[in-house]
């Protein structure tokens, strides 16, 4: 089997652009990668995450229930896993994941009072990696970008038009509340946590970059 690193965070926080990276430096070590970017839009396993993300099932994130939310996702991982790239994880390449089922972690948990969470935890992986069976990443690295400052990434990524933003990334006190939740899963769990940001203002990519690709080289 392959190994399997995952970068996670928030809206905004640079997910795409350092699992790129990072997928570049690990070729240039001579590592076969292969970079899978979650959700599978292009495919209709992804339906209903984006019937969530768009709002047709309700206008704010709590309009559907955590459990059910997250089954969404779920479906997706599983579907893009035995059609794209379980060949590509079996034949000894690391994968490098824009997103995965710790994603859940972050933006569901916070739907359940705090008492809750360990107790979904325990649900979400056990449901994804043992019922589901789809492969347990090796490494996670959260990368912690302030929500303050993600906002003014997002604004500037869909040139000021709020519009354009998906029910999650509407939702400010939301995201605060998954940034809260965040945090707790990467301490519990045990995930890397990398600060990307520093006195209202991103650090530059190539700095995370670089703590990125520490983490990854270490653990692998």
């Amino acid at each position: 089997m392959g190994k399997m690193i995952v970068i996670d965070g928030l809206d905004g926080s640079g997910k795409a652009t350092q699992a790129e990276l990072l997928k570049n430096y690990l070729k240039a070590k001579g590592c076969e990668t292969y970079t899978l970017d979650l959700p599978f839009y292009s495919d209709p396993s992804s339906t209903l995450v984006k019937m969530y993300l768009g709002g047709e099932l309700g206008d704010n994130p709590g309009d559907v229930n955590a459990y059910a939310a997250s089954t969404f996702y779920a479906a997706d991982r599983y579907a893009s896993y035995k059609k794209h790239w379980q060949k590509e994880y079996e034949s000894n390449k690391i994968v490098v994941a824009n997103r995965y089922t710790t994603s859940n972690a972050c933006h569901q948990m916070t739907k359940l009072p705090k008492e809750q969470w360990d107790e979904y935890l325990q649900w979400l992986f056990e449901f994804e990696y043992g019922k589901l069976g789809i492969p347990e990443p090796d490494c996670v690295i959260f990368l912690d970008m302030p929500v303050d400052i993600s906002q003014k990434l997002l604004l500037k990524r869909y040139q000021g038009d709020e519009n354009k933003k998906d029910v999650h990334e509407r939702d400010v006190e939301y995201l605060f509340a998954c940034h809260n939740a965040a945090v707790y899963a990467a301490e519990k769990l045990g995930w890397h946590r990398v600060i990307c940001g520093k006195d209202g203002e991103p650090l530059s990519v190539e700095d995370i970059a670089a703590q990125v690709c520490r983490i990854a080289e270490r653990e692998l």
